[in-house]
């Protein structure tokens, strides 16, 4: 299998040089080319023919943003990984760009890390995402899919939601969460792959946009129906009935797979807290993360719907729930919105009520 064909965009010489003899590094990954803004990367994608395009987003003549939009337009499936500042300046155009059809972002590294750190991380996390985009994660693509046929008709009243996602996710949380009405009837817990600061202004951006409360997820704060919280970068997210109330937890345990925040880790939270009451959403993302926690969502009597591969942006996370004949429904992204809606409307009564649980 010929290697992955990598074009390199940043005004940077010293990150076009990170960048080209990291991939270098990497028998699987071929540098195609470099430019240093985007009217050249523009001229050189038809010369060169990339598979993927790493773009800087502050450049000088056409920036990041209107790159990647003129990219969309002359070649709406290329890959297209942002190369964004971790701060709140490059956070906010990160979201903007993965708004506009980005296929996932990459933080530079700080000044504070040592050349040898700073090209293991980008040698890691770069390859990692490249080769989920163009189908080449063996660990995600291996395992025979299996439908699931685990119920075929409604189970018990929904009390809580709870999705995971990562690669492509703010896309997919955007088309979701706007989707359900005012008076959503139980609450919405996300686990969403993203440093600090990026799922603050990830909040933020989907607040605006919906009928319902959407914020950061902050310790102490009890679950009220109708409201969705995102677990903070850097933090795992857990849920822990306290009396009448279900009370948010965050903590800074280990890393699971490689994450955190974890999938797994809320969702074995809300399978505790909640048992068959639970209904969980796995959409697009890299890796398998939530693939375990969907395990016991499973056993506690909960459900589980997935995103469909052909519109995730990649289909890791929601596959490797559909590979361990775990997913009750697997949706098109546009579909699983109603389908919530639906499921959670089911069986419900006056009396039931997320927040006040005996």
């Amino acid at each position: 299998m010929p290697p992955v064909r990598v074009l390199v965009v940043d005004d940077s010489v010293v990150v076009r040089k990170l960048l080209s003899e990291a991939l270098a590094s990497v028998p699987q990954l071929q540098l195609a080319g470099t430019a240093s803004n985007g009217a050249i990367a523009l001229a050189k994608i038809p010369q060169v023919n990339p598979d993927v395009v790493t773009l800087d987003i502050e450049m000088p003549g056409l920036n990041g943003i209107e790159t990647l939009t003129e990219i969309r337009k002359l070649y709406p499936s290329l890959p297209v990984i942002m190369f964004s500042t971790l701060t709140e300046h490059g956070a906010a155009i990160t979201l903007e760009a993965l708004s506009l059809g980005a296929s996932d972002y990459l933080t530079k590294p700080t000044n504070t890390s040592s050349l040898a750190s700073s090209m293991a991380q980008v040698r890691r996390e770069l390859t990692a995402k490249i080769l989920s985009l163009v189908g080449r994660d063996q660990r995600v693509n291996s395992a025979p899919v299996q439908h699931s046929n685990r119920r075929t008709s409604a189970g018990a009243p929904i009390e809580i939601l709870a999705i995971g996602t990562s690669t492509g996710g703010p896309k997919a949380l955007a088309e979701l969460i706007p989707q359900l009405p005012s008076d959503f009837p139980v609450p919405i817990v996300v686990v969403q792959h993203m440093p600090p600061l990026f799922t603050r202004l990830l909040a933020e951006r989907l607040n605006s946009q919906s009928q319902i409360r959407v914020s950061e997820a902050e310790a102490g704060c009890p679950l009220e129906a109708g409201h969705v919280w995102i677990a903070p970068g850097d933090h795992h997210m857990t849920i822990s009935p306290t009396g009448t109330q279900t009370i948010l937890s965050l903590n800074q345990d280990p890393p699971e797979n490689s994450c955190r925040p974890a999938v797994d880790v809320l969702f074995r939270s809300v399978a505790r807290a909640y048992g068959p009451h639970t209904l969980a959403v796995v959409m697009t993302g890299m890796g398998s993360d939530g693939a375990r926690g969907a395990a016991h969502v499973h056993q506690a009597g909960g459900e589980i719907f997935v995103q469909d591969e052909p519109t995730s942006v990649v289909w890791g996370m929601p596959g490797a729930i559909v590979s361990a004949g775990l997913a009750d429904k697997i949706c098109p992204l546009e579909e699983i919105s109603q389908e919530v809606i639906r499921r959670v409307g089911v069986g419900r009564n006056q009396t039931s009520a997320a927040t006040n649980r005996a």
